[in-house]
Protein backbone atom coordinates (compact mmCIF):
# COMPACT_ATOMS: atom_id res chain seq x y z
CA UNK A 1 0.00 0.00 0.00
CA UNK A 2 0.82 3.80 -0.95
CA UNK A 3 1.53 6.16 1.51
CA UNK A 4 0.35 9.32 1.08
CA UNK A 5 3.55 11.15 0.61
CA UNK A 6 4.45 8.67 -1.97
CA UNK A 7 0.69 9.38 -3.85
CA UNK A 8 2.01 13.29 -3.65
CA UNK A 9 5.43 12.89 -4.87
CA UNK A 10 4.69 10.19 -7.42
CA UNK A 11 0.68 10.54 -8.91
CA UNK A 12 -0.03 14.09 -8.10
CA UNK A 13 3.00 16.76 -7.74
CA UNK A 14 4.72 16.06 -11.20
CA UNK A 15 1.43 16.72 -12.85
CA UNK A 16 0.37 20.13 -10.64
CA UNK A 17 1.57 22.50 -13.68
CA UNK A 18 0.16 20.88 -16.76
CA UNK A 19 -3.71 20.39 -14.49
CA UNK A 20 -3.53 23.82 -13.90
CA UNK A 21 -3.32 24.95 -17.69
CA UNK A 22 -5.94 22.67 -18.47
CA UNK A 23 -8.08 23.58 -15.46
CA UNK A 24 -9.18 20.08 -14.20
CA UNK A 25 -7.02 17.42 -12.64
CA UNK A 26 -8.40 13.77 -13.23
CA UNK A 27 -10.66 13.64 -10.11
CA UNK A 28 -11.83 9.74 -10.95
CA UNK A 29 -8.44 8.34 -11.20
CA UNK A 30 -6.55 10.24 -8.00
CA UNK A 31 -9.48 9.85 -5.83
CA UNK A 32 -9.49 5.96 -6.61
CA UNK A 33 -5.40 5.87 -5.69
CA UNK A 34 -6.61 7.50 -2.60
CA UNK A 35 -9.56 5.59 -1.86
CA UNK A 36 -7.50 2.04 -2.88
CA UNK A 37 -4.55 3.36 -0.25
CA UNK A 38 -7.79 4.03 2.59
CA UNK A 39 -7.22 8.30 2.64
CA UNK A 40 -10.71 9.36 1.66
CA UNK A 41 -13.21 7.70 4.93
CA UNK A 42 -10.09 8.06 7.72
CA UNK A 43 -12.59 8.85 9.73
CA UNK A 44 -15.69 6.60 8.44
CA UNK A 45 -17.04 3.24 9.82
CA UNK A 46 -15.21 0.06 8.39
CA UNK A 47 -18.70 -1.49 7.46
CA UNK A 48 -18.64 1.23 4.62
CA UNK A 49 -14.89 0.92 3.31
CA UNK A 50 -13.38 3.86 6.04
CA UNK A 51 -10.82 2.68 8.46
CA UNK A 52 -12.78 3.81 11.33
CA UNK A 53 -10.53 6.43 13.21
CA UNK A 54 -11.76 9.43 14.92
CA UNK A 55 -11.45 12.82 13.40
CA UNK A 56 -8.12 13.95 14.33
CA UNK A 57 -6.73 11.43 11.59
CA UNK A 58 -8.63 13.42 9.00
CA UNK A 59 -6.76 15.94 10.26
CA UNK A 60 -3.39 14.68 10.09
CA UNK A 61 -4.20 13.26 6.22
CA UNK A 62 -5.34 16.88 5.66
CA UNK A 63 -2.24 18.43 6.74
CA UNK A 64 -0.29 16.27 4.84
CA UNK A 65 -2.42 17.33 1.92
CA UNK A 66 -0.75 20.53 2.02
CA UNK A 67 2.06 19.32 0.55
CA UNK A 68 0.11 19.07 -2.96
CA UNK A 69 1.94 21.95 -5.28
CA UNK A 70 -1.35 23.77 -5.84
CA UNK A 71 -5.29 24.31 -3.54
CA UNK A 72 -7.10 23.07 -6.03
CA UNK A 73 -6.70 19.41 -5.73
CA UNK A 74 -6.75 19.04 -1.88
CA UNK A 75 -9.81 21.14 -2.18
CA UNK A 76 -11.34 18.99 -4.22
CA UNK A 77 -10.73 15.81 -1.73
CA UNK A 78 -11.88 17.75 0.99
CA UNK A 79 -15.29 18.06 -0.59
CA UNK A 80 -15.25 14.56 -1.03
CA UNK A 81 -14.10 13.38 2.74
CA UNK A 82 -14.71 16.05 4.98
CA UNK A 83 -17.98 18.29 3.14
CA UNK A 84 -20.29 16.45 0.82
CA UNK A 85 -20.56 12.78 2.75
CA UNK A 86 -20.20 14.19 6.88
CA UNK A 87 -24.18 13.75 7.22
CA UNK A 88 -24.54 11.06 4.68
CA UNK A 89 -21.73 8.55 7.07
CA UNK A 90 -23.70 9.62 10.07
CA UNK A 91 -27.69 10.28 9.37
CA UNK A 92 -28.28 8.38 5.95
CA UNK A 93 -29.85 4.94 6.15
CA UNK A 94 -27.91 1.63 5.10
CA UNK A 95 -29.36 1.75 1.92
CA UNK A 96 -27.78 5.47 0.98
CA UNK A 97 -24.35 4.74 2.39
CA UNK A 98 -23.70 1.55 0.37
CA UNK A 99 -24.81 3.41 -2.88
CA UNK A 100 -23.04 6.57 -2.13
CA UNK A 101 -20.58 6.19 0.68
CA UNK A 102 -19.20 3.05 -0.13
CA UNK A 103 -18.13 3.72 -3.39
CA UNK A 104 -17.04 7.51 -2.43
CA UNK A 105 -14.65 5.98 0.20
CA UNK A 106 -13.28 3.62 -1.86
CA UNK A 107 -12.56 6.26 -4.48
CA UNK A 108 -14.80 4.74 -7.34
CA UNK A 109 -17.89 7.32 -6.97
CA UNK A 110 -16.46 11.53 -7.52
CA UNK A 111 -18.84 13.37 -5.03
CA UNK A 112 -20.17 17.08 -4.95
CA UNK A 113 -22.03 19.71 -2.31
CA UNK A 114 -24.36 21.45 -3.76
CA UNK A 115 -25.35 24.78 -1.36
CA UNK A 116 -24.29 27.58 -3.05
CA UNK A 117 -26.46 29.32 -5.13
CA UNK A 118 -25.99 32.72 -6.87
CA UNK A 119 -28.45 34.59 -4.61
CA UNK A 120 -27.43 32.56 -1.27
CA UNK A 121 -24.03 31.70 -0.76
CA UNK A 122 -23.00 32.58 2.91
CA UNK A 123 -26.51 33.19 3.60
CA UNK A 124 -27.33 29.37 3.82
CA UNK A 125 -30.86 29.69 4.77
CA UNK A 126 -31.86 31.90 1.74
CA UNK A 127 -31.34 28.66 -1.22
CA UNK A 128 -34.11 28.59 -3.14
CA UNK A 129 -33.81 25.21 -5.22
CA UNK A 130 -36.75 22.96 -4.29
CA UNK A 131 -37.53 19.42 -3.99
CA UNK A 132 -41.76 18.37 -4.38
CA UNK A 133 -42.64 15.71 -3.13
CA UNK A 134 -44.84 13.64 -5.08
CA UNK A 135 -45.51 10.69 -4.49
CA UNK A 136 -42.93 8.36 -3.39
CA UNK A 137 -39.99 10.55 -5.33
CA UNK A 138 -38.85 14.67 -4.75
CA UNK A 139 -39.14 16.35 -8.10
CA UNK A 140 -36.13 19.00 -8.07
CA UNK A 141 -36.03 22.44 -9.56
CA UNK A 142 -33.33 25.30 -9.28
CA UNK A 143 -29.57 26.16 -9.44
CA UNK A 144 -26.22 25.51 -7.63
CA UNK A 145 -23.19 27.65 -7.92
CA UNK A 146 -19.77 27.27 -7.48
CA UNK A 147 -20.15 23.46 -7.03
CA UNK A 148 -16.49 22.14 -6.84
CA UNK A 149 -16.00 18.87 -8.50
CA UNK A 150 -19.21 19.33 -10.13
CA UNK A 151 -18.64 18.60 -14.20
CA UNK A 152 -16.44 15.35 -12.69
CA UNK A 153 -19.00 14.56 -10.18
CA UNK A 154 -21.60 11.71 -9.75
CA UNK A 155 -23.37 12.39 -7.48
CA UNK A 156 -24.62 15.70 -5.28
CA UNK A 157 -25.07 15.75 -1.36
CA UNK A 158 -28.05 18.69 -2.16
CA UNK A 159 -29.18 20.61 -0.04
CA UNK A 160 -33.08 21.78 -1.24
CA UNK A 161 -36.05 23.03 0.22
CA UNK A 162 -38.97 20.44 0.78
CA UNK A 163 -41.42 22.23 2.51
CA UNK A 164 -42.41 26.32 2.62
CA UNK A 165 -41.83 26.35 6.64
CA UNK A 166 -39.18 28.53 8.36
CA UNK A 167 -36.50 28.41 6.59
CA UNK A 168 -34.52 26.73 8.96
CA UNK A 169 -36.40 23.52 9.26
CA UNK A 170 -37.60 23.06 5.67
CA UNK A 171 -34.71 22.10 4.15
CA UNK A 172 -33.25 18.38 3.58
CA UNK A 173 -29.62 16.83 2.37
CA UNK A 174 -30.55 14.31 -0.59
CA UNK A 175 -27.97 12.29 -2.87
CA UNK A 176 -28.88 13.42 -6.30
CA UNK A 177 -27.31 11.23 -8.47
CA UNK A 178 -25.13 13.60 -11.45
CA UNK A 179 -26.20 11.71 -14.25
CA UNK A 180 -30.21 11.82 -14.20
CA UNK A 181 -32.39 13.42 -17.04
CA UNK A 182 -32.95 17.24 -16.05
CA UNK A 183 -29.55 17.74 -14.20
CA UNK A 184 -27.50 20.22 -16.43
CA UNK A 185 -24.18 20.79 -16.22
CA UNK A 186 -23.96 25.16 -17.28
CA UNK A 187 -20.89 25.78 -17.65
CA UNK A 188 -17.04 25.50 -15.56
CA UNK A 189 -16.81 28.16 -14.21
CA UNK A 190 -12.92 30.56 -14.49
CA UNK A 191 -11.25 30.84 -11.28
CA UNK A 192 -8.81 33.60 -9.72
CA UNK A 193 -7.47 30.61 -8.08
CA UNK A 194 -7.63 26.62 -7.87
CA UNK A 195 -6.78 26.57 -11.46
CA UNK A 196 -6.82 22.36 -11.43
CA UNK A 197 -10.61 22.03 -9.73
CA UNK A 198 -13.20 22.04 -12.06
CA UNK A 199 -16.26 24.78 -10.64
CA UNK A 200 -19.73 24.68 -12.00
CA UNK A 201 -22.93 25.96 -12.42
CA UNK A 202 -25.72 23.30 -12.50
CA UNK A 203 -29.03 23.14 -12.91
CA UNK A 204 -32.14 20.84 -11.94
CA UNK A 205 -35.08 20.96 -14.29
CA UNK A 206 -37.47 18.80 -13.14
CA UNK A 207 -35.27 15.90 -11.59
CA UNK A 208 -37.15 13.02 -10.36
CA UNK A 209 -35.60 11.24 -7.44
CA UNK A 210 -36.81 8.78 -4.51
CA UNK A 211 -37.73 9.77 -1.81
CA UNK A 212 -35.47 7.41 -0.06
CA UNK A 213 -32.49 9.12 -1.08
CA UNK A 214 -33.27 12.10 1.51
CA UNK A 215 -30.48 11.82 4.70
CA UNK A 216 -31.88 11.24 8.01
CA UNK A 217 -34.99 13.18 8.64
CA UNK A 218 -36.80 15.42 5.90
CA UNK A 219 -36.39 19.15 7.38
CA UNK A 220 -33.59 19.03 9.22
CA UNK A 221 -30.60 19.56 6.26
CA UNK A 222 -29.98 22.84 7.90
CA UNK A 223 -29.20 21.52 11.00
CA UNK A 224 -27.38 18.70 9.21
CA UNK A 225 -25.44 21.18 6.63
CA UNK A 226 -24.45 23.33 9.88
CA UNK A 227 -22.86 20.30 11.44
CA UNK A 228 -20.64 19.29 8.28
CA UNK A 229 -19.65 22.81 8.34
CA UNK A 230 -17.89 22.25 11.77
CA UNK A 231 -15.75 19.78 9.61
CA UNK A 232 -15.59 21.22 6.41
CA UNK A 233 -13.69 24.66 8.42
CA UNK A 234 -11.43 22.59 10.38
CA UNK A 235 -10.62 20.08 7.62
CA UNK A 236 -9.51 23.58 5.52
CA UNK A 237 -7.26 25.23 8.17
CA UNK A 238 -5.67 22.15 8.95
CA UNK A 239 -5.14 21.99 5.17
CA UNK A 240 -3.14 25.36 4.61
CA UNK A 241 -0.97 24.30 7.86
CA UNK A 242 1.53 22.52 5.83
CA UNK A 243 1.45 25.08 2.76
CA UNK A 244 1.94 27.68 5.04
CA UNK A 245 4.98 26.44 6.81
CA UNK A 246 6.01 25.26 2.93
CA UNK A 247 5.73 28.98 1.67
CA UNK A 248 7.59 30.53 4.56
CA UNK A 249 10.37 27.81 4.50
CA UNK A 250 10.69 28.17 0.46
CA UNK A 251 10.81 32.32 1.19
CA UNK A 252 13.49 31.51 3.83
CA UNK A 253 15.79 29.54 1.35
CA UNK A 254 15.10 31.82 -1.63
CA UNK A 255 15.89 35.26 0.32
CA UNK A 256 19.25 33.65 1.67
CA UNK A 257 20.35 33.33 -1.60
CA UNK A 258 18.80 36.07 -3.30
CA UNK A 259 21.37 39.59 -2.69
CA UNK A 260 20.23 43.15 -2.52
CA UNK A 261 22.84 45.56 -1.74
CA UNK A 262 25.17 43.96 -1.34
CA UNK A 263 23.73 41.55 1.49
CA UNK A 264 21.22 38.26 1.41
CA UNK A 265 17.74 39.72 1.69
CA UNK A 266 16.99 37.50 4.68
CA UNK A 267 20.00 39.20 6.50
CA UNK A 268 17.92 42.33 6.45
CA UNK A 269 16.42 42.78 10.03
CA UNK A 270 12.75 43.53 8.84
CA UNK A 271 12.84 40.23 6.45
CA UNK A 272 14.13 38.01 9.20
CA UNK A 273 11.45 39.81 12.03
CA UNK A 274 8.75 39.29 9.70
CA UNK A 275 9.42 35.98 8.66
CA UNK A 276 9.38 35.08 12.79
CA UNK A 277 6.04 36.59 13.17
CA UNK A 278 4.38 34.96 10.27
CA UNK A 279 5.63 31.09 12.03
CA UNK A 280 4.74 32.31 14.81
CA UNK A 281 0.77 33.51 14.00
CA UNK A 282 1.44 29.58 12.35
CA UNK A 283 2.10 28.00 15.25
CA UNK A 284 -0.64 29.92 17.10
CA UNK A 285 -3.22 28.77 14.70
CA UNK A 286 -2.04 25.21 14.92
CA UNK A 287 -2.56 25.32 18.56
CA UNK A 288 -6.31 26.43 17.99
CA UNK A 289 -6.84 23.66 15.37
CA UNK A 290 -5.47 20.97 17.27
CA UNK A 291 -7.75 22.26 20.51
CA UNK A 292 -11.07 22.61 18.64
CA UNK A 293 -9.97 19.05 17.08
CA UNK A 294 -9.28 17.23 20.64
CA UNK A 295 -12.44 18.89 21.87
CA UNK A 296 -14.30 17.91 18.96
CA UNK A 297 -13.42 14.08 19.01
CA UNK A 298 -14.95 13.78 22.61
CA UNK A 299 -17.98 14.78 21.30
CA UNK A 300 -18.09 18.93 21.96
CA UNK A 301 -20.30 21.49 19.90
CA UNK A 302 -16.71 23.44 18.32
CA UNK A 303 -18.32 25.58 16.33
CA UNK A 304 -17.17 28.30 18.08
CA UNK A 305 -13.82 27.19 17.86
CA UNK A 306 -13.83 26.28 14.50
CA UNK A 307 -15.41 29.62 13.08
CA UNK A 308 -12.62 31.24 15.18
CA UNK A 309 -9.62 28.63 13.41
CA UNK A 310 -11.61 29.40 9.88
CA UNK A 311 -11.35 33.12 10.53
CA UNK A 312 -7.66 33.45 11.82
CA UNK A 313 -6.62 30.68 8.71
CA UNK A 314 -8.56 32.75 6.07
CA UNK A 315 -6.88 36.10 7.22
CA UNK A 316 -3.33 34.38 8.09
CA UNK A 317 -3.18 32.70 4.56
CA UNK A 318 -3.34 36.06 3.10
CA UNK A 319 -1.18 37.66 5.32
CA UNK A 320 1.82 35.04 4.63
CA UNK A 321 1.25 34.65 1.27
CA UNK A 322 1.33 38.82 0.80
CA UNK A 323 4.33 38.63 2.74
CA UNK A 324 6.39 36.19 1.30
CA UNK A 325 5.51 37.07 -2.15
CA UNK A 326 6.72 40.52 -1.40
CA UNK A 327 10.24 39.05 -0.80
CA UNK A 328 10.38 37.24 -4.19
CA UNK A 329 10.29 40.58 -5.80
CA UNK A 330 9.89 40.04 -9.59
CA UNK A 331 10.01 36.52 -9.37
CA UNK A 332 7.04 36.46 -6.73
CA UNK A 333 5.15 38.56 -10.02
CA UNK A 334 5.34 35.34 -12.55
CA UNK A 335 3.73 32.07 -12.61
CA UNK A 336 7.22 30.20 -11.83
CA UNK A 337 7.21 30.46 -8.52
CA UNK A 338 5.10 28.82 -6.10
CA UNK A 339 4.14 31.42 -3.55
CA UNK A 340 2.48 32.93 -6.27
CA UNK A 341 0.00 30.35 -6.59
CA UNK A 342 -0.88 30.18 -3.11
CA UNK A 343 -1.18 34.24 -3.18
CA UNK A 344 -4.03 33.40 -5.51
CA UNK A 345 -5.27 30.31 -3.81
CA UNK A 346 -5.37 31.41 -0.70
CA UNK A 347 -7.97 34.55 -1.42
CA UNK A 348 -11.02 31.94 -1.42
CA UNK A 349 -10.48 30.50 2.04
CA UNK A 350 -11.93 33.81 3.55
CA UNK A 351 -14.71 33.44 1.15
CA UNK A 352 -15.71 29.81 0.45
CA UNK A 353 -17.30 27.80 3.34
CA UNK A 354 -18.27 30.67 4.99
CA UNK A 355 -16.81 33.93 5.02
CA UNK A 356 -15.20 35.88 7.25
CA UNK A 357 -17.66 38.07 7.90
CA UNK A 358 -20.24 35.24 8.61
CA UNK A 359 -17.24 33.41 10.89
CA UNK A 360 -17.93 36.60 12.89
CA UNK A 361 -21.44 36.43 13.25
CA UNK A 362 -21.24 33.24 14.60
CA UNK A 363 -18.64 34.00 16.80
CA UNK A 364 -20.47 37.19 17.98
CA UNK A 365 -23.62 34.79 18.60
CA UNK A 366 -21.90 31.93 20.98
CA UNK A 367 -20.70 35.05 22.68
CA UNK A 368 -23.56 36.91 22.97
CA UNK A 369 -22.39 40.17 22.01
CA UNK A 370 -25.45 40.39 18.82
CA UNK A 371 -28.21 42.90 19.22
CA UNK A 372 -31.47 41.78 20.01
CA UNK A 373 -33.95 41.82 17.63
Amino acid sequence: MFTQKHIIDQEINPYVDQWEAEGKFPAHRIFKILGSAGFLGVNKSVEYGGLGLDFSYSVAVSEELGNIRCGGIPMAIGVQTDMATPALARFGSAELKKEFLLPSIMGDKVACLGVSEVGAGSDVSNIMTKAVRKGDEYVINGGKMWTTNGTQADWMCLLANTSDGPSHRNKSLICLPMNLPGVHIARKIDKLGMWSSDTAEVFFDDVHVPCSNIIGQEGMGFTYQMLQFQEERLWAVANVMTTMDNIIQETIEYTRQRKIFKQPVLHHQSVHFRLAELQTEVELLRSLLYHATALYIKGNDVTKLASMAKLKGGRLVREVSDSCLQYWGGMGFTSDVQVSRFYRDSRLMSIGGGADEVMLGIICKYMDTLPKK
